[in-house]
């Protein structure tokens, strides 16, 4: 006899949001009030949205045996998320030409119309191209789209990298009309004298700029000289793009849409031109620029005497990497010769070590800076970053792990200090003219979310290790006190990852809430103008509140847009990053299949754990089938699959010996099998 089950009048109401797809055309929906669940929307109800629009869903609400169960059906799409994508051409036998997303949310083909496309007779199969999607209504048709783009053949390393940046909305190049503003300005850099006269001269402190090895713009600068009474002027200088990147210009407008520059593995896709990121704006060495700065008074204790802001011109009279400062800091000049040599514009170790003290007595500074700070409750979230040597082709030929340095260090202290300290500056104006006057953009970054800390509790116990929590309210010094445990042992990767991802994102917003994960009252970003557009509009809003303008009801609003589009860039371009990462680790294990590595436990599923390779972090799977000849089942209160009769455990954080068994470029995937 069929069972019923026992169900209570469905109740339907309707909500507005933003939807998230699956590949297999699923779809679900958060509501606006954050304690309902999330709205389930089976496949063939979704009536064309597509992933992240905003879309008017029919919600109904039943009981199942005790359990509120949320179903819904899109009624409309209000706004679509994107309407381009990069996909792979694929021309079937009739000549029909579709489209296959790169986009794994994108759950259906693209077909391409002949009268859509600029080029059809060009396509070939295999082919990467990036298409604009025409209207879509009928959901039991395809979506049709126009071809913008030939891309050019899949897998080569140039179509790859511009397609990563594409599908996130980064174009590599920038419209003409913003090119021709910037090669004006290019053509008339030379600093007048009465530009000069407007600002305080620095030319001849001696400065210096501590950058990556093969680092091409040089947002910051640092100085520091001893005053009387036992104190030091130290200075933060950055580079002044808001003299050069005016509102109202093509030049701003395309720096607004972009919102920072995007690093892949192999290439920067620059917020700004080239003429003005990496020659006009960029702090060189031995070149007069324009700057902002930030100059503190500071006791041998590392305390704040005073703070000056203002504009500048200054003169950068040496360029270190990391490596040739920490070499200066050591005092080993030979050292510094050999990080110097065969990199542009890096002088001589003669040249570098005449900065040794000033090094030295800067690093002991930024020392007591990151005590005290982690003292005030700062989490220490400091990881590995892996990158890849490529040949010429931009194929992976080797790995390594970038070493951070007290230079990495010494630099993010005193980063960290001016952009505090500009942000206190501009919070205590605000305060003195009046709650009206809200002229500020800060980086706030809010306290866990309690059942996300509660959850990370459970799964740190599980591993033998203790997060103090209270009703999932954590404090800096416990999660500080976690990572400390973790320290040196196998899931101390594994346990940071978890960590990071318990935590609120950090955001831009003109309301200041304080930034949890540094525990500062208030922060902004302020000393990266040349990457990223916030930073740009700092210096904007700086500049009016020395100058004691005031700020209009349109300007707050104005803000508050940028601070959320800019979220959403920085957001899209860590998602590029992130994919450029994937695709070379997955390049780089293609090449080794059937050789043996070892690795970490970083997941486990009912199906199968997920492994880490130690050297380039490479992850695959090994399926439950290949863990050996036994009945394994899924623990989920232990995070490990155990065999039945065996008792053979896979656990997160183990340590084991695999073998490359196939690897998909394509779809970014590794498939392991025990060594």
């Amino acid at each position: 006899m069929k069972k019923h089950r026992s169900k209570k009048t469905a109740v339907k109401t309707t909500i507005i949001g933003h939807i998230s797809t699956t590949m297999k055309g699923a779809g679900y929906v958060d509501d606006v009030d954050p304690k309902k669940e999330s709205v389930y929307i089976e496949p063939g109800l979704l009536n064309t949205a597509l992933n992240d629009d905003k879309v008017e869903v029919l919600v109904t609400e039943s009981r199942v045996r005790g359990k509120l169960e949320r179903n819904g059906a899109v009624i409309r799409v209000i706004e679509r998320a994107k309407e381009s994508f990069v996909g792979t051409v694929q021309i079937e036998k009739n000549g029909q030409c579709v489209v296959i997303p790169d986009d794994r949310k994108m759950y259906v083909n693209i077909s391409i119309l002949a009268q859509y496309s600029q080029d059809i007779k060009g396509l070939k199969n295999d082919q990467k191209v990036f298409v604009k999607l025409s209207a879509w209504a009928d959901p039991k048709r395809l979506p049709t789209g126009e071809i913008v783009r030939i891309l050019g053949d899949k897998g080569n390393n140039n179509v790859e990298m511009e397609s990563i940046a594409l599908e996130r909305g980064f174009e590599v190049g920038f419209p003409n009309d913003v090119e021709s503003e910037a090669r004006e300005i290019g053509q008339n850099k030379a600093i007048s004298a009465g530009e000069i006269a407007r600002r305080q001269d620095l030319r001849g402190t001696p400065t210096f700029t501590i950058d990556p090895f093969d680092a091409k713009d040089f947002d910051d600068a640092i100085s520091i000289r001893k005053i009387s009474g036992g104190l030091f002027e130290i200075g933060v200088h950055i580079a002044d793009v808001s003299h050069y990147v005016r509102e109202g210009t093509a030049l701003n407008r395309e720096a607004l849409k972009r919102g920072c520059s995007v690093y892949l593995v192999d290439r920067t896709i620059p917020m700004l031109p080239e003429v003005l990121s990496n020659d006009v704006c960029s702090l060189n060495p031995h070149e007069d620029k324009l700057s902002f700065s930030a100059i503190f008074v500071m006791d041998s204790n590392a305390h704040v005497q005073s703070r000056w802001f203002g504009r500048t011109v200054m003169n950068s009279t040496h360029r270190f990497t990391y490596e040739t400062a920490q070499a200066a800091i050591e005092g080993d000049a030979s050292l510094v010769q050999k990080y110097s040599d065969g990199i542009q514009t890096v002088a001589s170790a003669e040249a570098g070590m005449q900065y040794c003290d000033a090094l030295v007595e800067l690093n002991r500074l930024a020392k007591i800076l990151k005590k005290n700070k982690y003292s005030g409750g700062a989490i220490e979230f400091e990881q590995d970053e892996i990158k890849f040597r490529l040949d010429g082709a931009g194929i992976p030929i080797g790995v390594y792990k970038t070493p951070h340095l007290e230079t990495h260090k010494l630099v993010e202290e005193f980063m960290l200090l001016a952009n505090r300290e500009v942000a206190k500056y501009i919070f205590d104006s605000i305060k003195k003219k009046g709650k009206r006057d809200t002229g500020a953009i800060y980086r706030i970054h809010d306290v866990p979310d309690k059942d996300k800390i509660m959850n990370l509790v459970t799964f740190v116990k599980a591993l033998g290790y203790t997060l103090k929590s209270e009703d999932g309210v954590v404090t800096g010094k416990s999660l500080n006190d976690l990572l400390d445990q973790i320290e040196d042992t196998p899931h101390e990767s594994l346990i940071r990852t978890a960590t990071v991802r318990s935590m609120q994102k950090a955001v831009y917003s003109t309301k200041n809430i304080g930034h949890f994960g540094l525990a500062f009252d208030f922060y902004t970003h302020f000393t990266s103008p040349i990457r990223r557009y916030p930073d740009l509009l700092v210096h904007r809003v700086l500049s009016k509140h020395l100058n004691n303008e005031a700020f209009g009801d349109r300007d707050i609003v104005t803000f508050q847009n940028i601070a959320e589009s800019s979220t959403s860039r920085e957001i899209s371009a860590a998602e590029a990053e992130r994919a450029s990462k994937k695709l070379k680790q997955v390049e780089y294990m293609s090449t080794r299949v059937g050789q043996t590595f070892n690795g970490t436990i970083t997941g486990v599923a009912k199906w199968g754990i997920y492994v880490a390779e130690d050297e380039s972090m490479s992850e695959g799977m090994i399926h439950i089938s290949g863990l050996g000849e036994d009945y394994f089942t899924f623990d989920e209160k232990t995070y490990s699959i155990v065999g039945g009769k065996s008792d053979k455990k896979f656990t997160l954080g183990d340590r084991v010996v695999f073998r490359v068994k196939s690897a998909d470029i394509d779809s970014r995937m590794l498939d392991f099998e025990l060594g």
